[in-house]
C-alpha cells in the first residue's frame, strides 16, 4: 500500500472501470480510458496515482461507471511509504524498482522503474519516489 509521507499532492476524480475491485492506497493506471489497478507490467506513464477509497464488490455502485478519488503528485520528488514484497536493504537506496501489484514494490525487477527507493525501513517497507504519470519514464 502507498501512503503519502512528504510532498504536495492533489485529489482528482477520475473514471474507473465498472465491476473492478481495488483496495485503497494502491496505484491505479489508465486502460481503455478508465482506471484499473496497476500491475507488474504497467508502464510508468500509464499510472495516474493512489486510490483513496476501497472499491468493493459489495458497493451499491460497483457495476456502474463512475468517478473515484485518486491522490496525484503535483511536484517531483513526492515521497510515499510502500510495502515491499521482500528483499529491501540499505543498499537499495537510489535503486529503481517495478511493482508486484498496485500495492507492493518488487525488488527483483527493474524493467518499468515505477519507484526509486529513498529510505530503508525494513526488508518489507521503505520510502519511494514515484516515477509515474505524464513525466513517468524509464530512468536515464
Amino acid at each position: 500500500m502507498f501512503t503519502l509521507k512528504q510532498g504536495r499532492t492533489k485529489l482528482m476524480w477520475l473514471p474507473v472501470t465498472a465491476s473492478t475491485a481495488i483496495t485503497k492506497q494502491k496505484l491505479v493506471a489508465w486502460s481503455s480510458g478508465k482506471l484499473i489497478e496497476a500491475t507488474s507490467t504497467t508502464p510508468s506513464y500509464n499510472i495516474a496515482g493512489v486510490l483513496k477509497h476501497t472499491i468493493a464488490s459489495t458497493d451499491s455502485d460497483y457495476a456502474t461507471s463512475r468517478l473515484v478519488e485518486v491522490e496525484v503528485p503535483v511536484e517531483k520528488f513526492v515521497v510515499w511509504e510502500a510495502d515491499v514484497t521482500s528483499g529491501l536493504a540499505t543498499s537499495s537506496l537510489g535503486n529503481y524498482y517495478d511493482l508486484t501489484d498496485g500495492g507492493h514494490v518488487a525488488t527483483t525487477a527493474s524493467t518499468y522503474d515505477i519507484v526509486q527507493c529513498v529510505k530503508y525501513i525494513s526488508a518489507t517497507k521503505g520510502w519511494f519516489i514515484l516515477n509515474i504519470g505524464p513525466d513517468g519514464h524509464a530512468k536515464a
